[in-house]
């Protein structure tokens, strides 16, 4: 009887065929999503209504990246959720098998592979650039040195305009209280060489564009990481009269996404000179504020873009002098419910409901200045859905047809086996509604015309509308 470790157990794991090696499961009980690339044999199980990711490994590397991903939890750091370790499995003939370590499927996230399609962007690498930049800063806040830094131990999930990055590997991870400049910069040196490989692969395979260097691109993460974290932790000096100095750090890091709950503040002898450095950060300013306002959990980004939309329901609606948690109720009833509500359920899987709304707003400010009229949210939602989401390919679980499997390497079984790469590609990430907007004036849009603004009292046709405005 194999051995079942977890912190919350599952009956409907106990059924499942652990006496069969993983590579031999039937298909009745996997599920094809797009994987990354691994040196262990993955698939993705069915287990209830949940899709849980299976993972064949040796018993103390398995246990070992449990009780990380444990602490990352504990610790609120974007990494997939740990389910489980079952062990003591063995095979028909009783010869053992490995432990299964297994974790949660990432709804809505992607592999590299699946966001670097030919055409994709430069502007989209760029945001996957800043994606793996703010991971890596936050792990090491958080005291992980995890030494395989590599965009096959990633996932990337939509974050409004931008990405958000998760760590789905913690076999060589090691949890300290601090690290020391050293460990992180021995981090950061292994990324270079894994993620310029990475990079060097996608070229090969014709999935990165030519006019990406690979070695610009590692470079340009080391310097985006390097002045993040001394934005984030670096010394600041200035005068005593320039205390005003100490409440805009703190906002520029609220800015960045960052709280600091310890801020170490230091002055001379004689009061001339201050000296501030954050001691304890972070990450998640926004997506707290929205969760302790609405009961909403989104990434950092769609937080923000959806407390701007709550800050100009508040303003048009004249609700300034109204409690603010009141006030982002009826902001939630008034218009995130309801366009929720009119998601059809057949589209639930294409993205997830804070991202839908962040689509949105971009979908109806295009609309607005094409039709040069104020499009109603609701209008504008019935358009977002009916011309762009049901065109989109299902990130939540993006069913593929089956194919055969082969090993990858027959003489190294634990390599796994070779993926079809045209059964896992998706369309590039690209925003649909953009593709005319460089019909649209988008200097005349953003000035103010006091004759446009004129002529739309007195009856006449109007000009610009503000982007992400909810009516």
């Amino acid at each position: 009887m194999p051995r079942f470790l977890s912190a919350t157990p599952n009956a409907q794991l106990f059924p499942l065929p652990w006496g069969t090696p993983l590579a031999e499961w039937p298909e009745d009980h996997l599920v094809a999503l797009p994987r990354g690339i691994s040196r262990h044999i993955v698939r993705f199980i069915k287990v209830g209504d949940d899709v849980l990711a299976a993972k064949e490994v040796n018993e103390a590397l398995a246990l070992h990246e449990y009780r990380v991903l444990h602490d990352l939890m504990r610790l609120h750091t974007p990494a997939v959720e740990p389910v489980g370790v079952i062990s003591a499995r063995h095979g028909h003939a009783g010869l053992p098998l490995d432990p299964i370590l297994l974790t949660k499927h990432l709804e809505f996230a992607l592999p590299y592979r699946s966001l670097f399609t030919p055409g994709v962007r430069n502007e989209t690498v760029s945001r996957l650039l800043d994606a793996m930049v703010v991971l890596l800063a936050r792990l090491h806040l958080s005291g992980l040195m995890w030494g395989d830094v590599s965009l096959s131990n990633i996932l990337f999930r939509r974050d409004a305009g931008e990405f958000a990055a998760y760590l789905v590997d913690a076999e060589t991870a090691e949890l300290h209280d601090q690290l020391s400049n050293g460990q992180r910069q021995h981090d950061l040196s292994i990324a270079r060489v894994n993620i310029f490989g990475d990079f060097c692969d996608l070229g090969a395979g014709g999935m990165l564009d030519e006019s990406l260097d690979p070695l610009t691109l590692v470079d340009t993460i080391e310097c985006r990481y390097n002045e993040l974290w001394h934005e984030l932790t670096g010394i600041e000096e200035f005068s005593g009269s320039e205390l005003h100095r100490i409440e805009h750090r703190v906002r520029r890091l609220n800015a960045l996404g960052f709280d600091i709950a310890e801020l170490d503040i230091d002055a001379s002898a004689d009061g001339q000179t201050i000296r501030i450095q954050p001691k304890v950060v972070d990450a998640g300013h926004h997506s707290r504020r929205l969760l302790r306002l609405t009961g909403l959990d989104t990434e950092e980004n769609q937080a923000r873009r959806l407390l701007n939309d709550l800050d100009t329901y508040v303003v048009r609606c004249n609700l300034q002098g109204l409690d603010e948690a009141v006030a982002a109720h009826r902001w939630l009833t008034d218009c995130f419910e309801p366009v929720v509500n009119q998601i059809p359920p057949e589209l639930m899987g294409k993205r997830d409901p804070a991202q839908v709304y962040h689509e949105l707003l971009d979908y109806r400010w295009y609309q607005s200045q094409r039709e040069e009229r104020d499009v109603p949210l609701l209008e504008a939602a019935q358009g977002y859905m009916r011309d762009v989401l049901v065109n989109l390919p299902d990130e939540a679980t993006i069913a593929l047809a089956p194919v055969a499997r082969a090993q990858l390497n027959p003489y190294d079984p634990s390599l796994g086996f070779a993926d079809d790469p045209g059964a896992e590609l998706l369309p590039p990430v690209i925003d649909p509604w953009e593709t005319d907007d460089d019909e649209i004036d988008l200097a005349a849009a953003s000035r103010l015309d006091i004759d446009a603004l004129r002529a739309k009292a007195s009856g006449q046709s109007s000009g610009g509308f503000a982007r992400g405005s909810p009516f």
